[in-house]
């Protein structure tokens, strides 16, 4: 089990992405822009440095749902690759099942 810090740390960040997400897609818009002048988009750097660094999307950890393990987490389900084995091998993932052949 991961330590309860860790996971409210990553909660958070999960939480500050959700909202900045809209101004930081428009700062970024305008900087690709074409049409924008050169005093727009260092003006739009500015304040896209100047937004919290947890806003971003890239600080954000996958971790497993269950344990909240950092390492090994299979993005399809969310479960760390204990967890999901030992949920494969119960069936309660549809659709899966051990390999044989």
């Amino acid at each position: 089990m991961a330590k309860k810090s860790m996971l409210a740390r990553n909660a958070k960040r999960q939480k500050m992405v959700q909202r900045f997400a809209a101004k930081r897609a428009a700062l970024k818009k305008t900087i690709a822009s074409p049409q924008s002048s050169d005093e727009e988009r260092q003006a739009a750097m500015s304040k896209l440095k100047k937004l919290p660094r947890d806003s971003s999307p890239v600080r954000i950890r996958n971790r497993c749902a269950i344990t909240g393990r950092p390492n090994g987490v299979y993005r399809k389900f969310g479960l760390g690759r204990n967890k999901l084995r030992e949920q494969t091998m119960d069936g309660n993932i549809p659709g899966v099942r051990k390999a044989s052949w």
